[in-house]
């Protein structure tokens, strides 16, 4: 950046101690076009190392982090990712079920009504059964 900035100073005073209104179009347009890849190569630069920096400091940082989870004995929370996408907020934008699909969820939703109620019917026959054992007494 300071070399870009020297040239800059140095290529004004000497074009204006040579007379630089000599007219030469095609020099002129050299001349930009090199000050113009000078100047972005001095951003690109300047960029590259302010992204080296912030990537240094954020290293400093993590590890100090894990200094601070290794004293304390604390354990590192990582980010759940949820397998199933989100639902979209508008009803008009979700997907269609075909007639497969909601043959196959009503199905299901029997096979879980019946489910529950054989589970249900299960439970109180085997409480009946300790009841009756609880009263019956073999000697």
């Amino acid at each position: 950046m300071a070399a870009f900035i020297a040239k800059q100073m140095v290529g004004n005073q000497l074009s204006a101690v040579k007379g630089g209104d000599g007219g030469d179009d095609g020099d002129d347009k050299e001349k930009a076009e090199e000050e113009e890849r000078e100047r972005q190569e001095a951003i690109k630069e300047a960029e590259d190392r302010r992204k080296e920096k912030h990537r240094k400091m954020e290293e400093e940082r993590e590890k100090m982090r894990q200094d601070i989870r290794d004293k304390y004995n604390i354990k590192k929370k990582e980010e759940i990712v949820e397998a199933t996408p989100q639902e979209e907020p508008n009803p008009l934008m979700r997907k269609k079920k075909t007639p497969e699909e909601l043959a196959a969820e009503a199905e299901q939703e029997e096979l879980d009504d019946f489910t529950k109620l054989k589970n249900q019917i299960e439970t109180q026959v085997n409480e009946l059964k300790t009841q009756i054992e609880g009263k019956c007494v073999m000697q």
